[in-house]
């Protein structure tokens, strides 16, 4: 039986809606952004209310490539998709836009973007590591951070950073605590539901409201573990899903893994675990727009080279929530996911000793079928495996 605050948390999507209509309507400022090296913290201390924009759907894609090439991410198309055809409420009632040069798909989208709302880019380092780095992030978040007090006529404070931090800090140890009640054997929550919960908080308008309704949530899962009531049966696969974010719309591998009779314990990609891993540095003597640039720029995403945080990253989960395979699921013409899925694939295999599955496919429903198929013989090939052991 699903827990019941999860009801409450999926009417966050009507809710949360209306909110940000209501928001706008009185005058507060969005800032729309697309991706997890976005800071909201300099937004929200801008009095803003920082809102991630809808991009999980296939239902916009037709229109996009009327734009844009049809061999390019479903990811981009769909996001581009929602913002010509005012689909989606948050972008509709976004001030301002803030785009990151992650990809280069993204990177030539958002000129055309840029054209619909005004937007910010701020220039991400290809790699994480090294003081340039550092130091070419931070300058990014001054110059985020100039431009939102230029185009808003507010000033950004250090304490107004510092509140930010705090708040956004609050929201990922609440997330993060909720990920890691998974890792409990067998797990109190669906992969379905995490997703869920994890994706839906990024469009969260109030968070204080937002962040009371994952501890609800929290304390109703230690409750049914404590009674012995789980999502899954003990002898479910546990599964550890990396690769490409997903959303509500683009979630058939995760769906197709758990009505085949696996249990999703975690999910690594952007739009659950990796950005909670680290928190903002509150020390009260550091300049919090380098505290920022220091936990951003520690995310392994692979357009990051090299990405050697995504491979310690999954060993530390695949080790903390006992999984028995690895599937990476990554969207067609995403070039970064495809090509590093080669050497995570040897990682997984050599170094974990796990199986391991990469799942390319797109937001459609055409491959479903095949989807299904390579899903039920992977979890064959663990059950084979557990059986030997």
């Amino acid at each position: 039986m699903r827990p019941v605050t999860m009801e409450e948390i999926e009417g966050l999507r009507g809710l949360n809606s209306v909110k940000v209509k209501e928001a706008h309507e009185e005058g507060k400022k969005v800032v729309g952004m697309y991706c997890m090296f976005s800071p909201s913290e300099i937004a929200i201390a801008a009095g803003a209310i920082p809102v991630t924009l809808c991009g999980t759907a296939q239902a916009p894609i037709e229109d996009a490539e009327k734009e844009l090439p049809r061999n390019l991410c479903p990811l981009i198309k769909s996001s581009y998709g929602f913002a010509i055809t005012d689909k989606c409420p948050y972008f509709f009632f976004s001030d301002v836009l803030l785009a990151e040069t992650t990809c280069d798909g993204k990177k030539k989208m958002y000129e055309l973007m840029g054209k619909i709302k005004p937007m910010h880019i701020m220039n991400l380092p290809q790699t994480s590591e090294g003081e340039d780095s550092l130091e070419s992030w931070h300058k990014e978040m001054v110059k985020f951070k100039a431009y939102l007090e230029e185009t808003f006529g507010v000033e950004i404070t250090e304490e107004k950073l510092r509140d930010a931090i705090k708040l956004m800090n609050r929201e990922r140890d609440a997330m993060k605590r909720l990920h890691k009640l998974n890792a409990h054997k067998p797990a109190p929550l669906s992969g379905m539901d995490m997703m869920l919960a994890q994706w839906l908080k990024g469009f969260n308008v109030d968070k204080e409201y937002g962040i009371s309704l994952i501890e609800k949530l929290i304390e109703e899962l230690e409750e049914r573990i404590e009674k012995g009531i789980f999502a899954f049966d003990e002898s479910a696969p546990r599964i550890l899903l990396t690769g490409c974010p997903i959303g509500s719309g683009s979630e058939k591998v995760l769906r197709a893994l758990e009505e085949a009779g696996a249990s999703v314990v975690a999910l690594e990609n952007c739009t659950g675990y990796k950005p909670l891993d680290v928190m903002v540095d509150e020390d009260p003597d550091k300049d919090p727009l380098l505290a920022l640039a220091e936990k951003y720029l520690k995310t392994p995403c692979s357009c990051m080279t090299p990405n050697n945080g995504r491979f310690d990253l999954i060993k530390r989960l695949a080790e903390e929530y006992d999984v028995d395979g690895v599937v990476d699921l990554t969207w067609v013409a995403c070039h970064t996911y495809a090509i590093e899925s080669f050497s995570l694939k040897n990682f997984v295999q050599d170094e974990l000793g796990l199986p391991f599955i990469q799942i390319e496919t797109d937001y459609s429903d055409s491959d479903t079928g095949q989807v299904k198929t390579r899903v039920e013989a992977f979890l064959e090939t663990i059950e084979k495996k557990s059986a030997t052991v």
